[in-house]
């Protein structure tokens, strides 16, 4: 029996796959950190991730072992004002995976909350599963951004959080759809995940004037939302600049710890900027966008491993290079 404060734990064989963003292999052994974020000491990494269950609590009574389930990697308080207003993934005391001082989940078996433990349907794999954690960032920031049958997106970034997010945006029924990169790859697979059409933009902040205008010309109507699943100064630039006035920029990327962006001609123009963090509240939704066929996130899986030392480096090695790379897994 495992207990804290908080109730029962759940003891899992982490037997399910565990995914890794190229974004965070790069922020581990190369920034060592994420915005404020720092990595100072050696730890496990790892926060997406299905499992079967080897033993619960006494109290628990909505699961049993063998089953199989995705988790929810963060652990909040629920006393201070954040979690009892609903609002946990504010949670100053967040205990989150694979975040600094942390452990992850990137090992064979864990320890976890009963209640952040969500039960697979027969039809979805553990593979989708694991990647409920990074689709709920994308349904987050449609929540934050009240995404619907009206609204026309415009998505900054097509790596993997700009991919869910298109899925997302999609699924909460977008009418129209357009994604933005510097790679013709990932274009590539947006396109092929339903963007009704892809912008190719360069890296250079000065384009950014006429790429605001080739971006609307595209878009063909007005962009009422953008995301920016990047977080540069040049996406974000291009995301206040092309969004219509009275329209929303959600900030989903962290690319940039600080930027220097036209604030001031976005807010003589009534554009919002909407901060998105992590999620709440969103497994059941995933869960059942998947199980209904709503969203297929097995496209994005593109690269699989064990966990012997070799394929471990040899996955961080794919996962570095980029390339053809989207969501590279772990089967433990």
């Amino acid at each position: 029996m495992f207990t804290t404060s908080r109730g029962y734990f759940l003891h899992l064989s982490m037997f399910s796959p565990v995914k890794i963003f190229k974004f965070v292999v790069s922020f581990t052994f190369q920034t060592l950190r994420c915005a404020h974020f720092i990595v100072k000491e050696p730890m496990v990494i790892g926060h997406e991730c299905a499992g079967i269950i080897e033993e619960v609590g006494s109290e628990v009574n909505n699961l049993v072992p063998g089953d199989r389930v995705a988790l929810e990697p963060g652990i909040s308080c629920w006393r201070c004002g954040h979690c009892k207003q609903g609002r946990y993934n504010l949670c100053d005391e967040m205990k989150f995976f694979a975040t600094p001082p942390v452990h992850g989940s990137l090992a064979n078996q864990i320890v976890h909350p009963a209640d952040l433990c969500f039960k697979l349907p027969d039809n979805v794999s553990l593979e989708e599963g694991a990647m409920c954690e990074p689709l709920s960032v994308g349904i987050h920031a449609c929540r934050r951004a009240n995404i619907g049958p009206e609204t026309n997106v415009l998505i900054m970034g097509a790596g993997p959080i700009g991919l869910v997010t298109l899925l997302a945006a999609r699924a909460f029924g977008a009418p129209k759809t357009v994604i933005v990169d510097v790679d013709d790859y990932r274009l590539s697979v947006a396109k092929s995940l339903g963007a009704d059409d892809i912008v190719k933009v360069s890296t250079n902040i000065q384009d950014v004037a006429e790429e605001v205008e080739l971006i609307q010309k595209v878009m063909g109507a007005s962009i009422n939302v953008t995301f920016d699943c990047a977080g540069f100064d040049k996406t974000m630039s291009t995301a206040l600049g092309a969004t219509q006035p009275g329209g929303k920029v959600c900030l989903v990327g962290m690319g940039h710890s600080e930027m220097t962006v036209p604030l001031t001609p976005a807010a003589a123009r009534e554009v919002d900027v909407i901060g998105v963090f992590r999620y709440m509240n969103t497994w059941p939704l995933c869960l059942e966008f998947l199980r209904s066929g709503k969203i297929d996130v097995k496209p994005l899986i593109t690269h699989r491993f064990g966990f012997s030392q070799k394929e471990v480096e040899e996955a961080f090695e794919t996962s570095a290079r980029g390339g053809t790379a989207i969501k590279v897994m772990f089967n433990l």
